[in-house]
């Protein structure tokens, strides 16, 4: 099935992975400016500096995927989701293990947030498998279905509870496009140019890969972030694709 989102020019389907300190983050945001459409808040950036880096973000032109992965009880996680909302994330994620109602809660506050604010609801996405999970690991946690079909059964749960997409690895993005249909958001991490390093990946693919499996958005964190010139590297893999 093809994606909606092949009409959208491949550099605003990158998002750069900010996992570092805020110094960092505001020095790769300057060197990105003017090419880079988005960049990824995660855990260790947010939990040490709030929504200040979204704000700041923001006013650069970026927009913001605010990967704090939720999971809690309904009510909990729907205030979590409306604050997030709130501080003008366009993307937040919770885990699908969390269940149909949580899922739920969570697209009830972001919607919330977007009305009483007055500006557009994030896209509101569940992580299925963690990219750095093989079939060992997900055994170990007392799942006996295969990986593929475990990120099935999820993705299935976040299309009923009425979210705007999953994050999953680039290898199962095509059974999900056809799953989803083809306005769903499938972000994939677990990307690598070809010839990088893989870090603490075990499920990956190429940019280029990633798309034609499927993928919305790609999420790259390392081998832009950590290159000796960012810009350049994001040129390349923009052109790449």
């Amino acid at each position: 099935m093809v994606s909606s989102f092949e009409e959208v020019p491949a550099r605003d389907r990158v998002i750069v992975a900010l996992d570092c300190g805020i110094e960092e983050a505001f020095d790769l945001a300057d060197q990105l400016q003017g090419k880079a459409t988005w960049m990824k808040v995660g855990m260790t950036l947010f939990y040490a500096n709030g929504p200040a880096i979204v704000y700041a973000l923001k006013e650069r032109g970026f927009k913001v995927f605010l990967d704090l992965k939720f999971h809690d009880i309904p009510h909990q996680v729907e205030g979590a989701a409306y604050a997030a909302a709130g501080s003008g994330a366009d993307m937040l994620t919770m885990h699908t293990v969390g269940g149909v109602d949580m899922m739920a809660a969570a697209q009830k506050g972001a919607e919330r947030a977007a009305s009483e604010y007055g500006h557009d609801a994030p896209a509101t996405l569940g992580i299925t498998v963690l990219t750095s999970m093989n079939d060992a690991a997900l055994a170990e946690t007392g799942v006996s279905r295969a990986m593929a079909d475990q990120v099935v059964v999820l993705a299935e749960q976040a299309k009923r509870a009425g979210i705007s997409g999953v994050v999953a690895s680039p290898k199962e993005a095509a059974r999900l496009r056809e799953i989803l249909g083809p306005d769903a958001y499938i972000v994939t991490p677990g990307v690598r140019p070809a010839g990088s390093d893989r870090g603490d990946q075990s499920r990956v693919a190429t940019p280029a890969q990633a798309f034609a499996n499927g993928a919305s958005h790609i999420v790259i964190g390392r081998p832009i972030t950590q290159a000796a010139d960012p810009a350049a590297a994001f040129e390349s893999i923009a052109a790449e694709l």
